[in-house]
């Protein structure tokens, strides 16, 4: 016979107060948080961190048994990056965060072994990791990207093909390591992906995180990251392209724990035809011990169609009033006939000249990434995005 923990009233968003009431949770800090699936209750969607998310489209994922073996991986050789796999047990597993959600839980709860991509190196160098062929059975991961100190490389860990896949990604930086990792999403039409990621930064370290969702019927990449110490420094960046039928979702999170910590959140989208939905959420957290911090987050939308819904929500947390600066912006706004109608008396035809608009919008983000393969590799797929392929 099996045993459920009952859910506690952290689990429903509630905290106890100090006269034993419990009380809605009032900073992202409080959030309830385990590995175990069973620790959190049932989803209805109404809570706070799945009210904005088609959650019967993956209730498999959320409540379900995943299988947890090893995925299909493609990987390419770099010197200063290596591939293994570790148990659960390992020590660096949890370093980086620990889920604040179901599907996160059930993903922790359920995955074999963790994938391992070790940096080491003062020199550059690129690896991808590619799931691929991962078919339409429910499935678990857990990925860790380990960059040692004073190290430098760059990562990405993309999905192509079909999939139903949960999983976690922890990111730990090392004192003075600078890390770039791009999380993209190029998955069949019909793929469900969801994607807690964490990232915990040394002293002094750097970290550029790159969210690219481009296929996919549901993806939902929720990445967190923690500036632990002193000096650390997050540029977190995201691209998204939702078509017709397609939500993509990101709720981001960075919390500044430390001195002289800095972030710099800015992500773009793009959506057309009826039905494409996206959600962004930004949450920003200053904390007491973070004196001196210079944080900054913005997210733009551009609707190119009618029946399309951008969501767009800054949060900001300040507990300290010694710091640089802090502040959110948020904006979605229609194509902008005018300056269609300024590239068409120029003699461009509008539907080149609406690829125009579009891609000087989103090429903010793409020149950015800081590959030019990779940067080629998007600019053609939003191309075909335009172009509906």
């Amino acid at each position: 016979m099996t045993s459920t923990a009952m859910p506690t009233a952290g689990q429903h968003g509630l905290v106890a107060h100090s006269d034993g009431a419990f009380v809605p949770v009032q900073t992202r800090s409080e959030r309830f948080r385990s590995v175990n699936v069973e620790d959190f209750a049932p989803i209805t969607g109404r809570e706070h961190e799945w009210k904005l998310s088609p959650v019967a489209a993956f209730a498999d994922l959320t409540g379900g048994e995943l299988d947890g073996s090893r995925l299909a991986i493609e990987t390419t050789d770099a010197s200063g990056i290596s591939f293994s796999y570790i148990p659960r047990d390992d020590a660096r597993i949890g370093t980086a965060g620990t889920p604040e959600e179901r599907a996160s839980a059930n993903a922790w709860s359920t995955f074999d072994e963790a994938l391992l991509v070790s940096v080491t190196g003062e020199d550059e160098k690129i690896a991808f990791v590619t799931r691929t062929g991962l078919g339409d059975t429910p499935r678990a991961a857990h990925t860790v990207i380990e960059a040692a100190p004073n190290s430098r490389g760059f990562v990405v860990l993309a999905g192509t093909g079909a999939a139903r896949l949960s999983e976690n990604v922890e990111i730990i930086v090392g004192a003075g390591a600078s890390l770039t990792v791009v999380s993209l999403q190029e998955w069949d039409d019909e793929a469900v992906h969801l994607s807690s990621q964490f990232a915990r930064l040394g002293r002094d370290s750097f970290l550029k995180h790159i969210v690219v969702s481009l296929g996919g019927k549901v993806v939902r990449v929720n990445p967190s990251t923690h500036l632990a110490e002193q000096g650390a420094d997050i540029e977190a960046l995201g691209l998204y392209f939702a078509d017709a039928g397609q939500h993509l979702e990101q709720q981001v999170y960075v919390h500044h724990d430390a001195p002289h910590t800095k972030s710099r959140v800015t992500y773009k989208g793009a959506l057309q035809g009826a039905g494409a939905r996206t959600v962004w959420i930004g949450d920003v957290l200053i904390g007491n011990a973070a004196v001196g911090t210079d944080s900054y987050e913005q997210n733009r939308n551009l609707v190119l169609t009618e029946g399309t819904r951008a969501d767009s929500v800054p949060n900001l947390e300040i507990e300290t009033g010694d710091i640089e600066g802090a502040g959110h912006a948020s904006a979605t706004g229609r194509f902008d006939d005018e300056q269609l109608f300024y590239l068409m008396a120029r003699g461009i035809r509008e539907d080149e000249a609406r690829r125009l608009v579009v891609r000087g919008f989103l090429t903010d983000i793409v020149q950015k990434i800081g590959s030019a393969d990779l940067e080629a590799r998007l600019t053609a797929a939003i191309e075909a995005e335009l172009e509906g392929r």
